[in-house]
């Protein structure tokens, strides 16, 4: 099959090499281009894998479908790469167009949805590979996986399981597709249920509001930790006198309070503790001035975090 990658970050790059490792032709990625230094690209990679590489902006053109219907293209598949691609250029491919997508479908329909996971409480999260359509994740579903969610994963931990289930489901389709087409799964999405998550949403403005229980904050603070990499949410900020900081690590102590929201306590072995609506939480690190810093050192005990 001759097939039209669309694609950013780890999860493209690993099916860029599943892809040039396979029997399929890569008729080219489109994606940002190649920089030097900063780590892999998907642009870098298929140089280094003699593979064309197009603009990822060609997709909003409707011209590029009659480009993509010259070369032959069999699938288009769409891997963590943002740009809205057009109607006529998802409609181009024989087979049709699909995108991975980081969340269950339709509840988690667009952007940070690992993180938007966490901050719910949710027990489970999931990865779906669906049929693309005009409509931001509305398309039927081909594959999907789900896995549990513990009291210890991350924004980071959880979109990083997402590439490991979802890069699978798209060797699925790609043996499905390459021998019957017709039995590429198509289950329609109920969107009834549909929730869409804008790219500007963030919890509470980005600020850790005290007086919510323990669990909800020590939730936000996880969902928004991709340590070492810059969090789509950035880090839940919080005010001491006046000074801007932001919370990078926090849990639980199952400890109740009578304090009022926001108090600091005394210093512990790992960190100082915050009162919250219902228990302390235990503050481990913050940002400070941009320096990532052990809480117990920056938070006075008797002060109030507002």
């Amino acid at each position: 099959m001759n097939v039209l990658l669309v694609a950013e970050e780890s999860a493209g790059i690993q099916v860029l090499r599943a892809l040039a490792a396979s029997t399929h032709t890569v008729v080219a990625a489109m994606t940002a281009p190649p920089t030097r230094g900063g780590g892999a690209t998907v642009g870098g990679v298929a140089e280094q894998l003699g593979v064309p590489v197009v603009p990822s902006e060609r997709v909003r053109d409707a011209e590029t479908a009659a480009w993509m219907r010259d070369e032959g293209v069999d699938l288009l598949l769409n891997v963590h790469s943002l740009y809205l691609i057009a109607g006529e250029v998802v409609a181009a491919p024989r087979i049709g167009s699909f995108n991975l997508h980081p969340g269950p479908l339709p509840e988690y329909a667009g952007l940070n949805t690992p993180s938007w996971a966490i901050y719910n409480g949710e027990p489970q999260h999931g990865v779906t590979v669906h049929w693309m359509e005009p409509g931001v994740d509305t398309g039927a579903i081909a594959y999907e996986a789900r896995f549990d969610l513990t009291d210890s994963d991350t924004g980071l931990s959880v979109s990083a399981r997402c590439v490991r289930e979802g890069v699978p489901l798209i060797q699925r389709l790609l043996e499905t597709a390459a021998e019957d087409p017709a039995a590429i799964p198509k289950d329609e999405q109920d969107l009834s249920r549909r929730h869409y998550y804008k790219r500007a949403e963030v919890p509470d403005e980005g600020r850790v509001i005290w007086s919510r229980p323990a669990q909800r904050i020590v939730d936000f603070v996880r969902a928004s930790d991709y340590f070492p990499f810059a969090s789509p949410w950035g880090s839940p900020a919080t005010n001491l006198e006046g000074e801007e900081l932001a919370v990078l690590k926090a849990s639980r102590m199952e400890e109740p309070t009578e304090a009022p929201p926001g108090t600091v306590g005394e210093p512990r072995e790992r960190g100082i503790p915050v009162a919250a609506a219902d228990e302390w939480v235990l503050v481990e690190r913050v940002l400070q001035g941009g320096r990532a810093q052990p809480a117990a050192e920056v938070l006075p005990p008797g002060l109030t975090l507002t």
